[in-house]
């Protein structure tokens, strides 16, 4: 198990460790039984290619779960993160090749409060284009 993050040893500017996650379509299919999310786009290819997506996109809210891992790998503590919010700014394809999807998330901690409490700025990419935006947390660290 990873060591706790202290409050007192986190400066604003401090860097989560990035992380890279593969998405493939196994996973939004999983994903979809245990949300009950199964509209067609995120599964069936000719169908999200006629309404315009490149290809068979993730769920945002797969994404956004993802995303939200690396903070809480950092804190060791899902029940650290006391607000999380993002704006979906483009989709994540996921291709059906064997390689998948790449997810590659970041974060910075933008902002110290009282009570331990952090402001944590994300930043997701998937083939080096922007796909989550104001992706913030409010963390209480140990």
């Amino acid at each position: 198990m990873a060591a706790t993050v202290s409050y007192d040893d986190v400066e604003v500017g401090t860097a989560l460790p990035e992380q890279t996650f593969t998405v493939q379509r196994s996973d939004l299919v999983r994903y979809a039984g245990a949300s009950g999310d199964f509209n067609v786009i995120h599964w069936n290819e000719r169908v999200a290619k006629e309404v315009g997506l490149p290809d068979v996109i993730a769920h945002g809210m797969f994404t956004m779960a993802e995303a939200a891992r690396v903070i809480t790998d950092w804190v060791n503590d899902p029940g650290a993160v006391l607000e999380y919010g993002v704006r979906f700014t483009r989709p994540v394809p996921v291709p059906d090749d064997g390689a998948g999807a790449t997810l590659v998330v970041s974060g910075t901690v933008t902002e110290k409060l009282d009570e331990r409490r952090v402001k944590v700025e994300l930043k997701a990419t998937s083939g080096d284009q922007k796909v989550l935006g104001m992706a913030r947390a409010l963390v209480r660290l140990a």
